[in-house]
């Protein structure tokens, strides 16, 4: 059954963050780290570390705000905007890659550890992927930071994945941009969906495309490491 937890970062202040942590169901493949949206550990964040364990994952999902707005869960709505953007522009991108950081060391005993991150957390994930060691594959969903970041090379194989329909993120221009930099890394398009398409229910998300999406991702997971 999954249930928030807490994790102590490996930044200098050793500071203890909550997760959202579910055991794998059935034989481990491995462990997963999943990474918010800019609005916190929401429904849909929820869904998808339960989504990752049925498939046979042990995943966690960092509350990455928690040290200026603690168990951070707001709406879509204009005023849980306002909110999460508040957060975020506190939180220390050096403060988040530590705490990333100490999820991988979390599950890392345990098998390969793999990564995938929406929004916010697929910008999160391209740094990661970057920066961090210990990771097996990585998958990145609408990150908004992912082209201005090209030129920081992956350790890890990791496929970036945009809605045609995104309102905030380019995604033709996206792709070009990720590819000139990182001609190896696979940037997937897909036609029918906008910004968040992996949450189900939301108005740019299309199932097709959900679905395609987490096929592609299963499957980079399956080629670096998943049993």
């Amino acid at each position: 059954m999954a249930k928030m937890i807490k994790i102590k970062s490996t930044a200098a202040d050793g500071f203890e963050f909550g997760a959202y942590h579910a055991e794998a169901e059935g034989q481990r493949r491995g462990g997963v780290v999943v990474i918010q949206e800019i609005f916190g550990i929401d429904q849909y964040v929820r869904a998808d570390v339960e989504r990752w364990a049925k498939l046979g994952f042990e995943a966690v999902a960092p509350s990455m705000y928690d040290r200026g707005a603690p168990g951070l869960d707001v709406g879509h709505d204009d005023a849980g905007m306002a909110m999460a953007f508040a957060a975020m522009r506190a939180a220390k991108p050096e403060d988040a890659l530590a705490d990333l950081a100490a999820c991988i060391a979390f599950l890392k005993p345990r098998g390969p550890v793999f990564m995938v991150g929406y929004c916010y957390g697929g910008a999160m994930t391209w740094q990661a992927a970057g920066r961090l060691e210990g990771l097996s594959a990585a998958s990145s969903y609408y990150g908004g930071g992912v082209a201005g970041a090209a030129d920081l090379t992956p350790k890890c194989p990791i496929i970036c994945h945009f809605g045609r329909k995104d309102g905030h993120i380019p995604a033709g221009e996206t792709k070009a941009k990720i590819n000139a930099a990182q001609p190896s890394v696979p940037v997937y398009i897909y036609e029918h969906s906008g910004h968040g398409f992996n949450n189900d229910g939301r108005p740019d998300s299309d199932p097709g495309d959900a679905a395609l999406a987490r096929k592609r991702t299963l499957e980079l997971f399956e080629q670096n490491g998943a049993r």
